[in-house]
């Protein structure tokens, strides 16, 4: 069974370990967000494809909840001391793939081509893809001003209210080679309980890609990030208060209007379920360890294979 999976970062790769416990890998393609991409140092830093491959090759560091495991952060210092910025912290081990990265980008290489040379170095099974290999670019309008998505998010700590979100390049931006082809050959569609506007919204901006999920024949089925109304980390809550008008399923659901049909949601939050215009599949969806992510995953794919 063929399945394609729009994620963002944290939240999105910890669906996903659960996803490849119980789906064959080679069956699945990623599609990540970009849209959070920037340059530190002069060099190119994919956050959230960085945080799917570290979790999907065990490399994640769980602590923290971010980054590789067993870092050091020696050139991080050295930069401090030399007056540097600092407000994005790339760790020693970090910073050899996004040389990497960035030196194969400079040679002329797409980006879904590095990504997948990354991939299979590091022993991911899965495809992994970015959404599109064109610049594709992030932006919060806030009260404050515009800023960037990692300028928000990390170094105001995404303090400020989000107005509006922009993303910069979308209109112009192509799929990236397979990413089109992955979602008419799926069986099943999913949306990873990511954050609607920051995380999956970037993807589903790109005219092709949103386009073939509007002709799907598969099933789309999306998770929700929130349980109570509440993000589990992050301002997903707080954006969808202020853009949405809410919290509920349906105002989750609304972010994906004709594009989905059905949304797995939490126990916590089913009292919302008759606003829905889609199916709801009522489910636990914390994932506090291995065994929650499997039932998590499981839900996602009985979801959509009722819909078949």
């Amino acid at each position: 069974m063929n399945v394609a999976v729009l994620s963002g970062g944290v939240g999105g790769a910890r669906f996903l370990r659960g996803l490849l416990d119980v789906a064959a890998p080679e069956e699945v393609t990623i599609v990540g967000n970009v849209g959070d991409d920037l340059e530190v140092w002069g060099l190119h830093v994919s956050p959230d494809l960085d945080s799917i491959l570290y979790a999907l090759t065990g490399r994640a560091d769980e602590e923290r909840g971010w980054g590789r495991a067993g870092e050091t952060w020696k050139a991080l210092a050295s930069v401090a001391e030399l007056g540097g910025e600092t407000w994005f912290r790339l760790g020693d081990r970090d910073l050899g793939l996004h040389l990497a990265r960035t030196e194969a980008l400079r040679r002329g290489e797409p980006l879904s081509a590095v990504t997948a040379r990354i991939a299979r170095s590091l022993g991911l099974q899965a495809a992994l893809l970015p959404a599109t290999d064109d610049r594709l670019r992030t932006w919060l309008d806030t009260p404050a001003g515009p800023f960037p998505f990692q300028e928000w998010f990390v170094a105001r700590v995404h303090a400020d209210e989000v107005d509006a979100v922009r993303y910069e390049g979308a209109d112009t931006a192509a799929a990236a080679p397979g990413v089109v082809a992955a979602l008419e050959a799926a069986d099943v569609i999913m949306l990873a309980p990511s954050n609607p506007y920051v995380s999956v919204g970037p993807i589903l901006a790109v005219p092709d890609i949103r386009a073939a999920l509007e002709s799907r024949s598969a099933p789309c089925v999306a998770v929700s990030p929130l349980v109570g109304g509440r993000a589990v980390k992050g301002p997903a809550d707080r954006m969808l208060a202020r853009l949405a008008g809410g919290t509920t399923p349906a105002h989750v659901a609304a972010c994906y209007a004709g594009l989905i049909d059905a949304l797995v949601l939490d126990e916590a939050d089913a009292g919302g379920v008759d606003e829905l215009d889609v199916r709801p599949i009522v489910t636990q969806t914390l994932m506090t360890d291995a065994d929650a992510r499997r039932r998590l995953a499981e839900a996602a794919l009985d979801a959509a294979a009722a819909l078949r």
